[in-house]
């Protein structure tokens, strides 16, 4: 069994931001050497997340649509008490999460035809970091 490891550092230029992550993936799985196991990709942080979907612009307004109706940004989160601003940005990295783990088989990401794998910025403007783990043979 092999593992190889890189980190990605995000500085989003708006504080809520998707960003396409799969070519850079394929690029990590071409340098690792690894055939067949497992990727996971995971946001090293409290307020972003990792998810696997479309790439399609009107779905991912709807995402934050969704999102936006279920944890909106409010100023009277108990959390803000900290001087922190933020109490939306970490409901929604719960409702996103924040790793996935993506098979790997015969040397490339094995996603379905319109799966996508994003990172979910959502109190960015700042270094963030992502994991990237792969294990396999």
């Amino acid at each position: 069994m092999k593992s190889h490891t890189e980190y990605f550092t995000f500085h989003t230029k708006k504080r809520r931001e998707l960003v396409h992550l799969t070519p850079q993936l394929e690029e990590v799985l071409d340098r690792s050497g690894i055939v067949e196991g497992f990727m996971l990709v995971s946001a090293m942080h409290i307020t972003a997340g990792v998810f696997v979907n479309d790439n399609e612009s009107g779905l991912h307004e709807d995402i934050w649509k969704w999102l936006e109706g279920i944890a909106p940004f409010r100023e009277d989160y108990k959390h803000h008490r900290t001087g922190e601003d933020n109490g939306d940005a970490h409901l929604k990295s719960m409702l996103v999460h924040h790793e996935v783990i993506v098979p790997i088989t015969k040397g490339r990401l094995d996603l379905g035809t319109w799966q996508r794998v994003f990172y979910a910025e959502f109190d960015g403007q700042r270094d963030k970091r992502l994991i990237v783990k792969i294990m396999g043979m």
